[in-house]
């Protein structure tokens, strides 16, 4: 995170509006929390409906989704987006008249994945029809440096560029404080696989493989920087990883605990190393995917103690969040 050492400067077109009556609205989680985290949610007056607690209790919900409420399997998930993006439409929409009232200064949105969230173009599209014309900021980080540059880009437009700062450099130290201690005990690196979905089988990209590196382990399936693709189960009985963490993008645990019998009845099951090592687990998703920087940071420290829990132990307030299921009865960890 060498943005902490050195001057960071950001050419960025904002309008200039006092902080004091700035109006925003984010369209995605992860910016969301953020603004949270860094105590600027008196400035946030509108969500979407999948935005994290309180924020989805206390602002107004602009946007939503046709799926919303129903309870689709994976492969199900999966075959209507992918039918979806084929056609070029949208899952997601717009409440406008809600938009128009609140009349927002700027509206923080996404281009990484339209399948997660709501993108800029279809915002852009609901946004011309305003009599205000907000500001349209897009978010799109690839990898975990961008996540953390996304908390200042956050910050500046909201006219509290020193707070992100603050906020990252109390970040920075929980890990290094993982780093230093992989390294005094010079442990090696687990081979891993981070799952991003179930049916069919995504491996993990963007940001996650970084995540995995710093809570020492590899993940040889993934893909750094970029997309998540399907990856063939042959792939991953070959390639034998000690540790596997399931966390579908999305899914909390109760919902992937549902479907993780698609994994365990699979051929070739039994043999993976993870599973007779019984280092199989199931994690909330908001620890990865649509992430903030502190919740991947929450990701780092309870993959630090999942790859190498003789120096690690996962943080009371994260120990709900994770299930090994590879023992007797399926259990939070403790």
């Amino acid at each position: 995170m060498n943005w902490i050492y050195r001057k960071i400067v950001i050419i960025l077109y904002f309008k200039k509006i006092p902080a004091q009556i700035m109006k925003a609205c984010s369209f995605l989680p992860a910016a969301t929390k953020m603004i949270y985290d860094m105590h600027l949610d008196r400035l946030l007056h509108g969500v979407t409906f999948e935005c994290p607690l309180p924020s989805v209790a206390e602002k107004a919900k602009v946007v939503r989704c046709v799926l919303e409420g129903k309870n689709y399997t994976s492969q199900e998930i999966d075959k209507i987006f992918s039918a979806s993006k084929a056609q070029g439409k949208s899952l997601y929409y717009i409440d406008e008249d809600l938009l128009e009232e609140i009349a927002p200064d700027i509206i923080f949105t996404q281009d990484v994945c339209e399948i997660c969230q709501i993108d800029t173009v279809c915002t852009a599209a609901a946004v011309a029809k305003l009599k205000k014309q907000p500001q349209l900021i897009s978010l799109s980080p690839q990898n975990l440096e961008d996540v953390y540059q996304t908390a200042i880009t956050i910050a500046t437009a909201l006219g509290e560029e020193e707070v992100a700062y603050r906020y990252l450099s109390t970040l920075q130290k929980r890990t290094d404080t993982i780093l230093d201690k992989l390294r005094a005990h010079r442990m090696p690196l687990k081979r891993v696989m981070v799952m991003e979905w179930i049916e069919p089988v995504y491996n993990c990209g963007h940001w996650i493989p970084f995540q995995i590196a710093m809570a020492g382990g590899i993940d040889m399936l993934s893909n750094p920087a970029g997309d998540s693709i399907v990856t063939p189960w042959d792939k991953i009985l070959k390639y034998n990883p000690e540790v596997l963490v399931i966390a579908p993008c999305g899914f909390e645990l109760k919902r992937s605990l549902e479907e993780v019998d698609l994994l365990t009845n699979k051929k070739g099951w039994e043999q993976i190393l993870a599973v007779q090592n019984r280092q199989v687990y199931v994690a909330d998703y908001d620890l990865f995917t649509q992430p903030s920087a502190s919740t991947l940071v929450d990701g780092i420290e309870m993959l630090a103690a999942l790859f190498h829990p003789t120096i690690f132990e996962i943080p009371a307030q994260l120990k709900h969040k994770c299930i090994n299921i590879t023992k007797q009865s399926a259990h939070a960890i403790t």
